[in-house]
């Protein structure tokens, strides 16, 4: 490898370094705020690397990964949620009784595995990534030993795990025997001369749509998504809902608009049905909820149907609505989960709907914040939430994907009633007294409190003023060739 080849990686070596470190400072000594501090700062010093990456057109180190501004602004948007995640994990935590050290380990190497699945070209560093961010998911998910849903959420999302991996290896080994090559181009020059898909082909490709379908959640993969949002920790629930589906969902965008998957009518009709499908499961699964973490899970499960609405758009500004949508997510759905983890407390987390009631008049700017992510993944206007989904819209309209745009204004309806629902259990008068203000430790009212701020003041800028972050995404996409050729 040169100097450039480490240069391009340093956000990736960084993490790696980071994890290492952790590992022997816990060997010496055991302390949960210098393993926080370590972690927080490995973050930061890798997001930070990325500006000398922000004008990289495209640089590849053969034969496994490609650095460019897709990947650059990808691997940007996890490590800064992951930060985020990070902050909210240390007030979590410091209240529970398990071993707290080792989570960081985990959040790192995730984080590192999602970032490798934007940068691969080549489906050896692909299966790379997707292990390393799934097999410290599954230590992630159950890591909270004491509690038994903890531990069904874990083994849950491990045997399906597997399953789902057996399907895209089996896949991937089928694409292999029909192509020949495994580089994500080389498959594309392959299939440059089907006007049809051959059914070997098909078939592989079928089989590796039901593996990553499984990690994005979406219908009819997506069994596995309630149980395990409610049994794992508050903070981890909010890593799998983000950086987990971002890390896959870059992957698919860039091998699809590599391999051109959109000339074919079959694999647009498969993606068709899974986007329909997932809108209106997810949507009508969560009027049936008052636990609020599986109303926020079935609610991901329509969002990554409104995010295929603009996958199938097939175009530049299809990606960029993607992008855009993401980050309006991300920013919603680490706020949402963030309010869930700051009223939990050692036994339990605050997922039922009474523990949310009368919390307006309990804990007003928490109930706000709250207010505004629920609004905000309900799509209304002044909300990051609501200028993605326009995106969205406007990226189908271009395309004229007349029949998604329909079933995703009609999902957006449906959607508006359980979120309301939790809103308005909020605005109810409480059953007991006002709670006491509590006096929260600075460390752990920076962590909780100012990380909630901040996601609450992103939410609102990017619903007000989404021209910047529009202008970004553009600037960074412009000269990745596989999205201007589009």
């Amino acid at each position: 490898m040169s100097q450039n080849d480490f240069l391009h990686l340093m956000p990736l070596l960084i993490l790696t370094f980071a994890a290492l470190l952790i590992m022997l400072v816990i060997a010496a000594w055991r302390n949960h705020k210098i393993i926080y501090v370590i972690t927080a700062i490995s973050f930061v010093a890798a997001f930070l690397s990325l500006f000398e990456l922000r004008a990289v057109t495209e640089y590849t180190i053969e034969p496994l990964l490609v650095i460019d501004g897709f990947a650059v602004f990808y691997i940007g948007l996890m490590l800064a949620t992951a930060l985020l995640i990070s902050m909210l994990s240390y007030a979590y935590f410091e209240q529970q009784k398990e071993q707290k050290e080792e989570y960081y380990i985990l959040l790192i190497l995730a984080t590192l595995g999602a970032c490798v699945l934007v940068i691969s070209k080549h489906f050896a560093s692909l299966f790379l990534g997707l292990e390393v961010l799934s097999v410290a998911l599954y230590a992630l998910i159950s890591y909270l030993r004491v509690r038994e849903r903890s531990d069904e959420a874990g083994i849950k999302y491990l045997i399906l795990a597997a399953f789902s991996s057996a399907f895209l290896l089996f896949g991937m080994a089928l694409v292999y025997f029909s192509t020949g090559i495994m580089t994500f181009e080389g498959i594309a020059a392959a299939m440059s001369g089907y006007r049809e898909l051959p059914m070997l082909l098909l078939t592989g490709f079928g089989m590796m749509i039901i593996g990553i379908g499984f990690k994005l959640s979406v219908v009819p993969f997506h069994m596995w998504t309630p149980d395990v949002y409610e049994g794992a920790p508050a903070p981890v629930t909010a890593f799998v809902a983000t950086v987990s589906k971002g890390g896959v969902l870059g992957l698919l965008i860039r091998f699809f608009m590599e391999v051109d998957g959109f000339r074919y009518p079959t694999l647009l009709l498969i993606f068709t049905i899974v986007a329909v499908a997932s809108m209106f499961a997810g949507n009508l699964l969560a009027l049936m909820q008052q636990n609020v973490k599986r109303i926020l899970a079935y609610s991901s499960i329509s969002h990554l149907g409104y995010l295929l609405v603009a996958f199938l758009a097939g175009s530049q500004m299809g990606v960029e609505a993607i992008t855009f949508y993401l980050v309006a997510y991300f920013i919603t759905t680490v706020g949402a989960f963030g309010v869930i983890a700051m009223l939990s407390d050692n036994s339990r987390d605050a997922e039922q709907m009474d523990d949310f009631r009368g919390l307006l008049w309990r804990r007003p700017w928490t109930a706000t914040a709250f207010t505004a992510m629920l609004l905000s993944l309900a799509g209304i206007p002044l909300t990051a939430g609501f200028v993605g989904k326009f995106y969205v819209l406007a990226a189908g309209v271009n395309t004229q994907k007349w029949l998604l745009v329909a079933m995703l204004v009609l999902n957006s309806v449906i959607g508006l009633y359980y979120y309301i629902k939790v809103i308005a259990v909020m605005f109810q008068q409480p059953d007991t007294e006002k709670e006491p203000a509590i006096r929260l430790r600075p460390s752990i009212y920076i962590a909780s409190v100012g990380t909630l701020a901040v996601l609450t003041l992103l939410l609102v800028w990017v619903g007000v003023y989404p021209t910047a972050l529009v202008d970004m995404i553009q600037s960074m996409f412009a000269e990745v060739p596989t999205l201007v050729a589009r």
